[in-house]
């Protein structure tokens, strides 16, 4: 037998050694649990703690991520309200680069998510599984108790009683603990996914935005916001890479058609080295006929040789899916002579492989241009001596006919005298007959055979006398 003596009344009782044995494993039991709580309470904390350092962590370095990206939307909007050269292209890469990012942060909320919800399971289940075996445990030694009680005298019952009431409260407490860390849980939960949710809706909002702004440039804005910007990253390069070079828009339409921008440079003596005819082709996402590249080459080429430049390049944001034309620089040599198609990032690049390619080449046409003008030197000198032949030819032609034309005019004009000559000298015989006949008339000879002039002539010489 043993003596024990109540904590609370101070009363002593005496029990025997399988009672007393009880007792002394309750006390055992109840250090045990008493450590158990206090080791799961602090890998409680502990584990708490680091959810809540990771949470911090995780939110810390999203909130700098939305933070630059924030910035960057910013600047673009400010880019896209000033004018900024490149709208479509800064429009394009703002939309999947929010895009990506959002997809991120969803992706990396989902995965925090998921992560932070196993972690709290595994450790809820493992705190709800050691609160079910100390609660069972529990159970079963209350069971016990009450056994005990109804077989022990009231002495036994009270200290049982009590024993019984302080598990039961520290069970209770246990309870109210699970119940407080299932509700913080929840609200650390409620709270992040509010949080996140409003983080992405701004983002929503943002590529929104973007995408009415978009919407809302016509046709001709964004052909000539590509123009813009092809022409704004020339003049950047212009005074260093191409002092010499001339760029300018093709305003010539005389033809029915122009082609957009025309470059030309040449060396220092003049001579050209390269030219190329640019069309720039663009069109919004929402257009519901959707041209290709291949439906621009044509007019290209007949503009190119308008204009008498010897290549043709098509910068084109048309057919944005297709792999030929987004892996590079793109040779229609097949289609068209000297003609390709390239993307936006690949319009200084073109510029330079034909600019160096024809600097190589400067050389063999510089010597051609030099054997062409001893040619034409030569070709020039032949052909005016042709032209002098020709024309001492058609001058003598026309000199002889004009002298045998002279010849006979002098001999028709010798005839005309002539008979003029023979005119006068038939004159002369007949004045001469007319004046001998004249020398021989007489008034007996004019009187002759005619009695009445005989008779006038004599009364008149009768008067006289």
């Amino acid at each position: 037998m043993h003596e024990v003596t109540c904590p609370h009344c101070g009363k002593a009782f005496t029990i025997d050694e399988a009672g007393y044995a009880d007792i002394v494993k309750q006390i055992r039991d109840r250090e045990f649990e008493s450590e158990l709580h206090e080791r799961l309470d602090a890998a409680e904390a502990t584990k708490k703690a680091e959810i809540e350092l990771a949470e911090a962590k995780v939110a810390r370095e999203l909130q700098a991520e939305a933070s630059k990206k924030d910035a960057a939307i910013q600047e673009l909007k400010a880019q896209l309200d000033a004018g900024a050269v490149s709208q479509k292209l800064a429009v394009a890469e703002a939309l999947s680069a929010v895009q990506a990012e959002r997809d991120a942060l969803a992706n990396e909320l989902e995965k925090t998510q998921r992560e932070r919800e196993a972690a709290a399971d595994l450790a809820e289940a493992k705190r709800v599984n050691e609160l079910q075996k100390a609660t069972a445990g529990k159970e079963a030694e209350i069971q016990a108790l009450k056994s005990k009680l109804q077989a022990a005298g009231s002495e036994q019952q009270l200290a049982l009683s009590a024993a019984v009431g302080a598990v039961e409260k520290e069970r209770d407490g246990l309870k109210s603990s699970l119940e407080r860390v299932e509700l913080e849980k929840k609200l650390a939960e409620t709270s992040l996914k509010d949080k996140y949710e409003t983080q992405i809706k701004d983002r929503d909002d943002a590529i929104e935005r973007l995408r009415d702004m978009k919407a809302r440039l016509s046709t001709k804005m964004i052909g000539e916001t590509l123009e813009i910007h092809c022409e704004t990253t020339f003049n950047q390069i212009r005074a260093t890479a191409f002092p010499r070079a001339y760029f300018e828009k093709d305003n010539d339409a005389r033809s029915g058609s122009k082609g957009d921008y025309i470059f030309k440079e040449a060396d220092e003596s003049g001579t050209e080295i390269v030219s190329i005819m640019f069309e720039m082709k663009n069109e919004a996402d929402t257009t519901a006929t959707k041209k290709r590249n291949e439906d621009f080459l044509k007019e290209l080429d007949k503009d190119r040789n308008e204009k008498g430049c010897e290549y043709a390049v098509l910068v084109s944001l048309l057919e944005p899916d297709s792999e030929l034309y987004n892996s590079g620089i793109v040779d229609v040599s097949h289609r068209y002579p000297k003609m390709y198609v390239v993307r936006p990032q690949f319009f200084i690049p073109i510029i330079t492989v034909l600019r160096n390619a024809a600097l190589n080449s400067l050389t063999y046409k510089n010597e051609l241009a030099l054997v062409k003008a001893q040619s034409i030197d030569v070709t020039n000198f032949e052909e005016e001596l042709d032209s002098f032949k020709t024309g001492f030819a058609r001058n003598f032609d026309l000199a002889s006919r004009k002298f045998q034309t002279a010849i006979d005019e002098i001999d028709k004009s010798i005839d005309h005298l002539q008979k003029t000559k023979d005119a006068l000298l038939g004159t002369n015989r007949n004045l001469r007959l007319a004046n001998d006949k004249a020398q021989d008339v007489t008034i007996k000879k004019l009187t002759k055979g005619n009695p009445t002039m005989a008779e006038k002539f004599s009364d008149l010489n009768k008067g006289e006398s």
